[in-house]
C-alpha cells in the first residue's frame, strides 16, 4: 500500500463514516452479523466464567434494548449513560443507544457519587443503565433520572422503580430498524479531566469513525487472524475507541476480562485466548517487568505485536518485552478528543525504525506539528506545543466542548488553524515526535488523565480543609500519583491520621483512581498577585 493507496482509503472511510442515512450499530455489528457464526466478543469473568456472543446475537440484544428505550422515551440526540464494567450488557447497552441516534455517555465504574452527579446533571442524562454493583452510587444523584439495572443474583441490587436489564429485553421485541442519523450527528458525550475547572464533556460525532479504523489498521495493524485484546476500560477513551469500538468496526471480535488488574491474571489470558495483537498502558508493562523474568519464563505467549498508549513509554520496557516475549512495544500518542494521532505504526507498509524515546510520526489523515506560543510552527528539536493541523488533517473531529464555548476556543490558536493538545513536545528532522511534558496541569497516572481541580474540590469538602493544591509527583510504577497540599482550618491538627482519612474521603466521593496516595500540609500555598495557585512551583518542591 503506497502513500497514495493510503490516502484514498482515508478518503474512502470519511465519505463512508460521513455520509447522510447512515447507522453506528449498522457499522458496528449489523454488517458483520450476516455470518451467524462470526465472534464479536470473548468474555471472561474474574471467577473464570467464559462465553462467546456472536455479532448476530448482540444484534438481537441490543435490538430489544433499543426497543424498550424507545417505549421509554429516548429519542435521537437524548443521552443515554452507562455504568457499567467489561461486561456484554456494557456492549448491548452501546449498540441499543446508537440504533435509536442517541448519545452514548460513558461513566467510569470507579467513580464516586460526586464525578458521577456532575456528569449526569451536565449531559442532562434520560436514563443510566448500571448494575447492581455500581447501582448505590445513584443514591444521591441530584436530578432525577430512570435507572435500568443488571440485577446481580437472585435479582440483588434492583432498587424500588428500576427496571431490569435482562427481564425488559427478553420480554421485548426487537426494533425494526435503527433511527438514521448524519456524520456530523453526535454519538458520544466523553468527559475528560480539566485543569482549572469542572471535567469537559467532548462531542464525538460519527464521522470519528473513520479515525478509529485508521488506527486500528495503521497503528495497530489488526489482521483478520489476529486474537485481539485492549486492557483499557471502556469508560475512558483509549478502551471505548480501540477495545469496544475499534474492533468491532472492522468486523473482529474484542475480549474483556472483567477482573482486576495483576501481572498473573493478564499472562493467563494471553496464554489462553492465544493473543496476538495486545495493547495496554505502560503501568500494566512495569507491573508486569516487576513480577519477574521468571514467571515470565513460564508462559507461552503467541504475541505478534504489542502496543503502548496513555502515557510516554520508558525505553526500559521495550528492551525487556524484546528480549523476554520476542517483541517490542510500540508507543502511540492520542487524546480524548482526537483519538490516537502518533504512532510508531505496525502496519508494514508505514513501519520505521524505532527511536528511543519517540512515540512516533503522525498518522495518516493527521498533520502533527510543534508550534511556540503564537501559534507559528517549529523547526527540527525546537521545543513547543503539539498541535493538529486543522487545515491538512482530514481526520481531524474535534469540534467542541458540551456547551462550553469558552474552554473550547481555548484549544485553538486565534487563526483556528492549529488545535493545541497541551503537551510539550519536539520534533526531530526525520519527523519523530518527542513528547517532553505537560503544557498544562494535568497528571498521568497509571495511564489515566486526572484534573486537580475535581480532585481539589473534593478536599474543599471536608470540614478540615480550608485550601487545597493537587499535583503529579513522579512514580516509578505509576508514571505519577496524586499529591495534594492542603491547608487546614483553624482547630484541625495534621498529622498521619487525618491524611489517611483525607485519602478515603476522596476515593469514596470521587473515584479510586483519582484520590491523593500523599497529602502535606502546608501554611500556605503559593499563588499568583491574582490569587491562582502556582502548582508548578509544588511541583517542583
Amino acid at each position: 500500500m503506497d502513500q497514495k493507496s493510503i490516502q484514498d482509503v482515508v478518503l474512502a472511510w470519511l465519505k463512508e463514516y460521513g455520509g447522510k442515512n447512515i447507522s453506528v450499530a449498522h457499522f458496528l455489528c449489523d454488517r458483520h452479523a450476516q455470518v451467524p457464526e462470526k465472534i464479536a466478543l470473548f468474555y471472561e469473568s474474574a471467577h473464570g466464567e467464559s462465553a462467546k456472543f456472536t455479532f448476530a446475537e448482540l444484534r438481537e440484544y441490543s435490538s430489544k434494548l433499543a426497543a424498550f428505550l424507545q417505549k421509554l422515551g429516548v429519542q435521537k440526540g437524548d443521552r443515554v449513560a452507562v455504568m457499567l464494567p467489561k461486561t456484554p450488557e456494557l456492549i448491548i447497552s452501546s449498540l441499543a443507544t446508537w440504533r435509536l441516534g442517541a448519545i452514548y455517555v460513558p461513566l467510569f465504574t470507579a467513580f464516586g457519587p460526586d464525578a458521577i452527579s456532575y456528569r449526569l446533571q451536565d449531559s442532562q442524562a434520560c436514563l443510566v443503565i448500571t448494575d447492581a454493583g455500581n447501582r448505590t452510587k445513584l443514591t444521591g444523584a441530584s436530578i432525577p433520572v430512570t435507572v435500568i439495572t443488571v440485577a446481580g443474583p437472585g435479582g440483588a441490587g434492583i432498587e424500588k422503580g428500576d427496571f431490569s436489564f435482562w427481564h425488559e429485553l427478553e420480554s421485548g421485541k426487537p426494533l425494526s430498524d435503527p433511527v438514521s442519523v448524519c456524520g456530523d450527528d453526535l454519538m458520544i458525550l466523553l468527559y475528560t479531566s480539566g485543569t482549572t475547572g469542572n471535567p469537559k464533556g467532548v462531542e464525538i460525532p460519527v464521522r470519528a469513525l473513520a479515525s478509529f479504523e485508521a488506527y486500528m489498521r495503521f497503528g495497530l495493524d489488526l489482521r483478520e487472524d489476529d486474537m485481539y485484546w485492549n486492557l483499557a476500560d471502556p469508560g475512558w477513551a483509549y478502551g471505548l475507541y480501540y477495545n469496544l469500538m475499534g474492533p468491532l468496526l472492522l468486523g473482529k471480535a474484542t475480549l474483556f476480562y472483567n477482573a482486576p488488574f495483576t501481572p498473573l491474571g493478564t499472562y493467563k489470558i494471553l496464554e489462553k485466548y492465544r493473543v496476538t495483537n495486545f495493547a495496554a498502558a505502560p503501568t500494566a508493562y512495569r507491573a508486569i517487568i516487576a513480577a519477574g523474568d521468571d514467571l515470565a519464563r513460564q508462559v507461552r505467549l503467541s504475541l505478534r505485536v504489542a502496543s503502548s498508549a496513555g502515557e510516554p513509554l520508558n525505553p526500559k520496557v521495550i528492551s525487556w518485552t524484546k528480549e523476554m516475549w520476542g517483541v517490542p512495544v510500540y508507543d502511540h500518542f492520542g487524546q480524548t478528543e482526537l483519538g490516537m494521532v502518533v504512532n510508531n505504526h505496525h502496519l508494514p507498509e508505514l513501519e520505521v525504525e524505532i527511536k528511543p524515546g519517540s512515540m512516533g510520526k503522525s498518522m495518516p489523515g493527521f498533520r502533527m506539528v510543534v508550534v511556540d506560543r503564537e501559534g507559528r510552527e517549529l523547526g527540527p528539536k525546537q521545543e513547543g506545543e503539539l498541535a493538529v493541523d486543522v487545515a491538512q488533517s482530514p481526520l481531524f473531529w474535534f469540534r467542541r466542548y458540551w456547551n462550553d464555548e469558552g474552554r473550547t476556543k481555548e484549544r485553538f490558536t486565534a487563526n483556528g488553524r492549529y488545535y493545541l493538545t497541551g503537551d510539550a513536545a519536539s520534533v526531530d528532522e526525520d519527523g519523530y515526535f518527542f513528547f517532553t511534558g505537560r503544557s498544562d496541569d494535568i497528571i498521568l497516572s497509571a495511564g489515566y488523565r486526572i484534573g486537580p481541580f475535581e480532585v481539589e474540590s473534593a478536599l474543599m469538602q471536608h470540614e478540615a480543609v480550608a485550601e487545597a493544591a493537587v499535583v503529579g509527583k513522579p512514580d516509578e510504577l505509576r508514571g505519577e500519583v496524586v499529591k495534594a497540599y492542603v491547608v487546614l482550618k483553624p482547630g484541625f491538627s495534621a498529622g498521619d491520621a487525618l491524611a489517611e482519612e483525607l485519602s478515603r474521603f476522596v476515593k469514596k466521593r470521587l473515584s479510586a483512581h483519582e484520590y491523593p496516595r500523599e497529602i502535606e500540609f502546608v501554611e500556605q500555598l503559593p499563588k499568583t498577585p491574582s490569587g491562582k495557585i502556582q502548582r508548578f512551583l509544588l511541583r517542583k518542591s
